[in-house]
């Protein structure tokens, strides 16, 4: 059914000489290593006749090809499109293609054989059957495309959570967000507690992805929006969270303030939150600093206290998100808060303008071209008051 190694290139010889010189005397070690092989091997000589296959082809094509055109061996009438073995003697190198034969999927490596002075006198193909890979592959992208169809569902579900629009006659309002993965672990809201307060928080919860996502869904619905003492609203949050269980490595750190729109004033606590947000102005700078857990299952008692901060018409409130500051450079320095003060200090534009100007002067050092390749979850929001 199939031919030795020394037959084969007897035949090779007897067809085409070779010149190959004596075979070593292992030849049949070498034909036992060929037909221990699970893929199947053939050899072609340059008129795309079989020399030679190996025991498992033999045993795949049943009747005895050797002599016959390669094409027909498979059951085909002519040529196949795209031929690795013509390329591999035209070209002079390897040459590798997928082919489908008897409804199975096989690449295909076709490899040039030179006799001693360097000329092709024939190829050595080898056939692996590739078929249940690519039926993997297949199911795998398919899966991939479900999953990324369903997080980009998921982040216009969370993005419809930022706020959308508020009261603008009393204060101005812009926020930028920019998520380093499809769903991001930073949140935000602003919103009215009364026709005389409004309430904002940010938070930047453990993680990133799905996990985070789903504590933002949790912060956003369980806020309670109604009082106008953070420190209590936090508190309620922190028991909420121990009632859901969630996992000790979970944790949500979230500064909340309340601005009376009135009187010109703020209430303010912080759950953790590392970055302190500021309060500024041509003539005042001062950073809302406060102790406070992150909302966590980390202690009993939680404590929360609310400070109190006089404001003014024209006053600015900058709220933030470690990721900004936390971007490197090439020499491994971090953007850093005196980069970000240099900019809210001098630039006076409109607040939605000013968040750019730090998003572009960030990106810039950092050597990022596309916000979507940034290693955090970056948010800014700043407020002017009117």
């Amino acid at each position: 059914m199939y031919l030795n190694v020394k037959g084969a290139f007897m035949m090779c010889t007897d067809r085409n000489p070779l010149n190959l010189g004596n075979l070593p005397a292992d030849a049949r070690f070498i034909e036992n290593i060929i037909n221990g092989m699970y893929d199947w091997v053939r050899v072609l000589d340059r008129d795309d006749n079989i020399l030679y296959i190996n025991k498992a082809m033999a045993e795949a094509v049943g009747d005895n090809p050797v002599g016959v055109k390669c094409y027909k061996a498979i059951g085909r009438s002519s040529p196949c499109e795209n031929c690795t073995s013509r390329q591999a003697v035209f070209n002079g190198s390897p040459q590798e293609k997928e082919e489908i034969i008897h409804d199975k999927i096989y690449s295909v490596m076709s490899s040039p054989i030179k006799n001693d002075q360097g000329e092709i006198v024939a190829v050595v193909e080898v056939l692996r059957d590739v078929t249940q890979t690519r039926k993997l592959q297949k199911l795998l992208l398919e899966q991939n495309k479900r999953l990324k169809d369903d997080l980009d569902m998921a982040k216009k579900l969370q993005c419809s959570l930022l706020p959308k629009e508020i009261p603008e006659d009393k204060m101005k309002f812009s926020f930028l967000y920019k998520p380093c993965e499809t769903l991001g672990g930073d949140f935000l809201d602003i919103f009215m507690v009364d026709r005389d307060h409004a309430g904002i928080y940010i938070a930047d919860v453990s993680g990133h992805g799905v996990p985070a996502s789903m504590l933002t869904v949790f912060l956003r619905s369980t806020f309670n929006k109604k009082t106008i003492s953070p420190a209590q609203a936090l508190r309620e949050l922190y028991y909420e969270f121990n009632k859901s269980h969630f996992d000790r490595d979970f944790y949500i750190s979230v500064f909340y303030a309340v601005i009376n729109l009135e009187s010109k004033t703020a209430v303010y606590s912080n759950a953790g939150l590392n970055v302190c947000p500021i309060v500024f102005n041509t003539d005042k700078f001062e950073i809302l600093m406060t102790p406070g857990i992150p909302i966590s299952n980390w202690v009993e008692q939680p404590e929360y206290i609310d400070r109190t901060i006089s404001l003014k018409s024209l006053d600015r409130i900058f709220l933030y998100t470690d990721g900004v500051i936390e971007l490197k450079n090439s020499s491994n320095e971090q953007y850093g808060e005196e980069r970000l003060l240099n900019i809210l200090l001098k630039d006076t534009s409109d607040p939605a303008g000013t968040l750019l100007h730090i998003m572009d002067s960030a990106c810039e050092f950092a050597g990022i071209s596309n916000t979507r390749s940034i290693p955090d979850d970056i948010t800014l929001a700043l407020i002017e008051l009117k």
